[in-house]
């Protein structure tokens, strides 16, 4: 009986600390206090803005082109001959006056020319006034001639009559008849001599007037042995020197004007269309004549500048004209612009001429427009903005866009003046989501300047 209790008690020592220890695990777990609960939070973008401005607004559209000469003359030689003489400056990059005589071909062939054909017409006239002379005398022995003939017949009637009373013979009678046949021949002969002396003048005055347009001919091929410049000019290829000997057509050397020079940009046609207002808008398109384009775009202003390492020059210019067709491939249009006098204007040191082959850029710029909202064109996307409202929370907007231009969008509706407009990317955007706004005042500035029509400098 004691064995038994004794195992009982070992048993019971064995089993009582895994008891108590899986009673101290349940209570442990079942006393076990929660994990602790953050309490939750709105996250918060950070996107930069800038507000809409409303801005006095000069439209401008940019291009470039090489600069020209309005006109380049090429000279040729019109008639051929010995180079007598050459002016000393007739050198490529000269400047030359208008009127000034560059090159003189040897005259003396020409000379002689007018000279022979001088005395050509001399007695060709003379002839002409011999026989008008002739003609006058001829008409008077006609008169003379005439009267003997009637006299003559007046005598043969005597005589008919004095032979019928036998007074005087036969003989008499025919003798007399005789007289009045000659009498008749050389009134005859002098009516003939008249009747041929209208055509013989008219030859004469056909071949004097001939004879006078070689004259003026050969003057004026006498006036072409000298080449002189027809305006104010500078030279450019000069192939001739002195005793070359010359033919006809052949090119001698050419010369810019100084008086205008014209510049061939290229412009888009859409950024030609903001320039007009919208009335204006309608009536561009490819295929207007030159006049109706000048007139439409008669407001426009025209600048050309030149930029070189930390120098910058500029030039007020009009347009003149547009080229005929718009190119295929680029859809662009061909806008030629010009400066009168670039020469003159030219200042040592500050400002240069504006020469052939400069490459410049052309800025059209149209009347102010006041009132015109922008934003910056990173703020579009599509047709719509995102804009931060009165609670700094996101939001969407549709807008309606005038025109693009340069770097910033012009809003016609949909947008108003003063409202947070975001610029940088918002991605992903959750419309209402909460932003702390940075105002860029930079770009802000940057826009201002460009809305100006003023280049923003780098």
């Amino acid at each position: 009986m004691k064995k038994t209790i004794n195992k009982i008690v070992k048993k019971f020592l064995i089993f009582l600390p895994i008891a108590v220890a899986v009673l101290v695990v349940a209570y442990l777990v079942i006393h076990k206090p929660g994990p602790a609960r953050k309490q939750g939070g709105e996250s918060i973008r950070t996107l930069r803005i800038v507000e809409a401005l409303s801005v006095d607004l000069v439209p401008r559209a940019v291009g470039y082109g090489v600069a020209e000469p309005g006109w380049v003359w090429e000279a040729v030689a019109e008639v051929k001959g010995t180079v007598s003489s050459i002016h000393p400056r007739l050198k490529s990059g000269e400047l030359i006056g208008a009127k000034t005589v560059l090159i003189q071909i040897d005259p003396t062939e020409y000379e002689l020319a007018v000279a022979r054909l001088e005395a050509s017409v001399e007695e060709n006239q003379a002839k002409i006034n011999e026989l008008t002379v002739t003609e006058e005398n001829t008409k008077s022995l006609v008169i003379v001639e005439q009267k003997s003939l009637k006299l003559a017949i007046t005598l043969l009637d005597r005589k008919r009559v004095a032979l019928e009373r036998d007074a005087i013979s036969q003989d008499d009678v025919d003798r007399e008849e005789r007289n009045l046949l000659q009498q008749e021949q050389s009134v005859q002969q002098l009516k003939n001599t008249l009747a041929l002396i209208p055509s013989k003048l008219k030859a004469l005055n056909s071949a004097l007037a001939v004879q006078r347009s070689h004259l003026k001919q050969a003057r004026i091929d006498l006036t072409k042995t000298v080449i002189a410049a027809p305006y104010d000019c500078r030279l450019g290829n000069v192939s001739i020197d002195a005793g070359q000997f010359v033919q006809a057509g052949q090119s001698l050397f050419n010369a810019h004007c100084t008086a205008v020079a014209i510049v061939e940009a290229r412009f888009r046609m859409e950024a030609l269309r903001p320039l007009l207002g919208e009335q204006k808008r309608k009536q561009f398109q490819p295929g207007l004549g030159t006049g109706a384009f000048k007139q439409l775009f008669d407001d426009v202003r025209v600048l050309i500048s030149l930029e070189s390492g930390d120098w910058s020059v500029q030039w007020e210019a009009q347009i003149d004209r547009f080229r005929e067709a718009v190119d295929a491939k680029t859809r662009e249009m061909k806008v030629v612009v010009s400066i009168d006098r670039p020469y003159e204007k030219a200042v040592p040191g500050v400002r240069p001429p504006l020469t052939a082959g400069m490459f410049c850029r052309v800025e059209l710029q149209a009347p102010t427009r006041a009132g015109s909202l922008i934003v910056p064109r990173s703020a579009v996307h599509g047709s719509h903005i995102f804009v931060i409202d009165q609670e700094h929370r996101l939001q969407k907007k549709q807008v309606v866009v005038d025109f693009t231009q340069s770097e910033f969008v012009v809003i016609k509706s949909g947008l108003s003046s003063g409202e947070r407009v975001v610029v940088s990317d918002p991605s992903p955007a959750i419309i209402g989501m909460r932003v702390s706004p940075v105002a860029d005042d930079g770009l802000k500035q940057h826009l201002v300047v460009l809305s100006q029509g003023e280049r923003a400098k780098e």
